[in-house]
């Protein structure tokens, strides 16, 4: 069931319904995103609002095309881990990323009460200074 559930999410996202993202949360979770990630600066958001407003919504106003796309979903038990790539394109630069994430939910009465996100920040940090052309994989 905890798969399921986060595969509810990158599904619900990938076709553009928030709101049905924002139902699979807890109403208190903990959502963190990666250390020097460029919306890490309010960690961690409590929360489905603090997420809409502090990720979500920063993500939609600064990138063209962003996706989290999983390749793989390892169930854990209460604990779900998936593996993939963020693809999308920096509104302000046109520069694009290609990067690699790791996340880990967890998972209590149906709902994610934590969200951990580990990915390559230093291909956003570059995509949106322009200091760096971002790696292409």
């Amino acid at each position: 069931m905890s798969v399921a559930i986060a595969r509810s999410m990158y599904e619900a996202l990938a076709r553009g319904d928030v709101p049905a993202a924002l139902q699979l949360m807890d109403p208190a979770i903990e959502w963190n995103e990666a250390e020097h990630f460029p919306y890490a600066d309010r960690n961690p958001y409590i929360g489905p609002q603090a997420v809409l407003e502090g990720v979500f919504l920063r993500l939609a106003g600064e990138w063209d095309g962003f996706a989290a796309i999983p390749d793989e979903i390892l169930d854990a038990g209460n604990s779900v881990v998936a593996l993939g790539r963020y693809r999308a394109t920096c509104k302000a630069t046109t520069i694009p990323v290609n990067a690699q994430f790791v996340h880990v939910f967890r998972i209590r009465d149906g709902k994610i009460v934590r969200f951990q996100q580990y990915t390559d920040t230093a291909q956003f940090r570059d995509a949106m200074t322009s200091g760096h052309t971002a790696v292409q994989a």
